[in-house]
Parts: structure tokens; C-alpha cells; sequence
């Protein structure tokens, strides 16, 4: 297939290009803006591909996605771009509503329109695979209920407000337009390439350099936590394998509260990291408990049995497996993160996109 994805630079979408490029046939042009979140060097070992393309635009830029699509001509969209962090919606959650909301708006009107030229074999075959997340569910209360797919919506923070909106307008595109449509919603990400404001890589490179590692409230807070190159092979799934207007919902099973996330990050570190900075006795002495944000969700647990029973998915790591995969990628990949956090990365994409120019 040729597939184009949006947000391609981003965490998820990097992992899903890889895997595209590292493990099937497919072609692939990645469609980024390039924010802050956006970092081609987690693509660097596909880049040269003769199966892969770069294109940076926003997909609010509908003259500029239509060129893409006119030019590429994809069999399928998978569109991942999305402004996703929770603390930045709540500081400025315009840009949310932005890129969230209208900017998918523009790219499915887009869509919709190269999707309606296509010729009759091709125009059957044409998916709109849209990736969500659960927090638009927003909390469960009991200790046993799950996130299924027919779960009410009911957002807590400015981003799960706009990601629910995204969902709401890619199923209205399908039942008015006849837009042929996917939709999944996943659990909590981890793995290598992760943004270090994100909590998991954040503990790790502030432990290492015996930092506070700060946890929200009393930390009880219950997240399912998915393995990104899992999470990866599952959209591929979809994309290929799924029923046009369904939703799946994909999940780790691997229910963790964050404290308990946080002190297992430790625990390795323990063993994959013993040199500690000056100071430091114990990695888990560094825990430091802060106000919690607005309107925090206190348990997110997703039901992915419908993938699993119609489409054969299940996700090959476990929490502990894929965390010390993460933690030791982190630890052989500091230069990465250092690039990211001192913005040289941004520096030098800017550089590397006007000599393109």
C-alpha cells in the first residue's frame, strides 16, 4: 500500500513509520508540521529509504494536504497529528483546538475530496484511519470496569475535549460523506523516542541526574500502559485488516498506578544504572509528590477484546518486558535525549528544511 501519515515525526508516528519501513513493503510519506514534538532524527535509521518521503506541512493547510495527496496518491490515510499533552492544554489549550479540531477538519475535507476522484476499484479500497486515544472516555470509578468501544464520552481536560471532538467529526464524515472510515482509541504509550516531558522518560533522565521525580497527587492514579512498536503493529492491523466505520480499542493490558510505574523505573535503574549522582543512595529517594493537575483522571483501563477477537491482535509485551526494553533505551540513547532537551534538534531540522528549500 501507500500510506501517508500525518504526525509521522511525532512518538507514535515515527514508531508506526519504522515499522512500516523496517517490516513490510509499503510506502510511506510522512506528513509532519514539525512542532516542538516533531524530531526527524527518531526516523534517521529509515530515512534513506527509497520507500519513505518527507513532506512538512500543517494539516490545517488544506491547499498544501490536497497537493500531497494529488502527488502521492495514498491507498489509505493514517492520521496521528494532534497537539497530546495534557499539562499544555490546560496552560493554552487554543493551539489544541487548532490542530485538534480544525486542522482534522481541513485534512478530512481534503480527504474527502481526492477521495471521491479516485477510480471506482481504488475508491472502494481507500481508508481514513483515524488515531485516538482513551482519555476521551474520561474515568472509571469501579476497580473492574473497562473502556469499550461503545463507552459514553465524557472528557475531563482541554486535549481529551479536542481529541473526542476529532473522533466525533471523522464518524460524522463517515455517515453523511460515506468517507470510508476507521477509527481506534489507545491506552498510554511508552517506549523509545518518547518526548522527555513525557512521565516515563522523564523519571528516567531526572533520576539520572538525581533530579526530583515528581508525581502528581498521591500517585494512585491507574493507567494502561502500551508498548508504542506494539501499538504500532496494531494500527497496521486496522488499517489493513478492519471493518470500514468500526472502532477499536487497543490497550496494553497492563494496568499500572503511576507511583508503581515510577518505582519499577527505579528498581531498574537500580540494576541497569548502579553509578548514581553525587548525593543519591537510592533512585526512589529522589519521589517527590507534587499538587495534582486540574481535573485529573483517576483510572483508565481499556477493553481491547474486540481487536483481539476480529483481527487476531494481542500485544507481545508485558509491562515489565517492555519497560526495561525502554529504560535500557534510554540509557544507550542519551545523546538523543540531550539533543531534545537542550532544543538542538529543532535547531538543525530548521537548518536541514531550508537547505531543502
Amino acid at each position: 500500500m501507500r500510506l501517508l501519515v500525518t504526525g509521522g515525526a511525532g512518538f507514535i508516528g515515527s514508531a508506526l513509520i519504522r515499522h512500516l519501513i523496517g517490516n513490510t513493503d509499503h510506502q510511506v510519506l510522512n506528513l509532519d508540521k514539525l512542532t516542538y514534538a516533531g524530531n526527524l532524527e527518531s526516523l534517521r535509521e529509515i530515512e534513506d529509504s527509497p520507500r519513505y518521503r518527507f513532506v512538512q506541512a500543517d494539516i490545517g493547510d488544506r491547499e498544501r494536504v490536497s497537493e500531497a495527496l494529488s502527488e502521492f496518491e495514498p491507498d489509505a490515510i493514517m492520521h496521528l497529528a494532534a497537539e497530546s499533552h495534557v499539562d499544555r492544554s490546560i496552560d493554552g489549550p487554543a493551539e489544541f483546538i487548532q490542530t485538534n479540531i480544525l486542522g482534522t477538519y481541513q485534512l478530512l475535507e481534503a480527504a474527502r475530496t481526492y477521495w471521491q476522484n479516485l477510480p471506482a476499484e481504488r475508491k472502494a479500497a481507500f481508508r481514513f484511519h483515524h488515531i485516538s486515544t482513551d482519555e476521551v472516555y474520561g474515568d472509571l470509578h469501579g476497580v473492574d470496569d473497562l473502556f469499550t468501544e461503545t463507552t459514553p464520552y465524557a472528557p475531563s481536560s482541554p486535549y481529551s475535549a479536542s481529541k473526542a471532538s476529532s473522533d466525533h467529526l471523522v464518524r460524522a464524515w463517515h455517515r453523511t460523506y460515506g468517507l470510508p472510515v476507521l477509527v481506534t482509541n489507545c491506552s498510554n504509550n511508552y517506549g523509545p523516542y518518547h518526548f522527555p516531558e513525557k512521565l516515563i522518560p522523564l523519571v528516567i533522565l531526572n533520576a539520572l541526574e538525581g533530579k526530583p521525580l515528581p508525581v502528581y497527587g498521591d500517585g494512585l492514579q491507574v493507567r494502561d500502559w502500551l508498548f508504542v512498536e506494539d501499538h504500532a503493529r496494531a494500527l497496521l492491523k486496522v488499517c489493513s485488516e478492519g471493518a470500514v466505520g468500526e472502532t477499536y480499542n487497543i490497550g496494553g493490558h497492563n494496568e499500572q498506578k503511576n507511583i508503581d510505574v515510577v518505582r519499577g523505573i527505579c528498581s531498574l535503574l537500580e540494576d541497569l544504572a548502579p553509578q548514581k549522582p553525587a548525593g543519591v543512595d537510592r533512585y526512589e529517594d529522589l519521589i517527590t509528590f507534587v499538587r495534582d493537575r486540574p481535573g485529573h483522571d483517576l483510572r483508565y483501563a481499556i477493553d481491547a477484546g474486540k481487536i483481539q477477537r476480529e483481527l487476531g491482535w494481542v500485544p507481545e509485551e508485558t509491562f515489565q518486558s517492555g519497560l526495561r526494553k525502554t529504560v535500557r533505551w534510554y540509557l544507550e540513547n542519551l545523546e538523543w535525549c540531550r539533543r531534545v532537551q537542550d532544543g538542538s534538534y529543532q535547531r538543525e531540522r530548521l537548518g536541514a528544511l531550508e537547505a531543502l528549500a
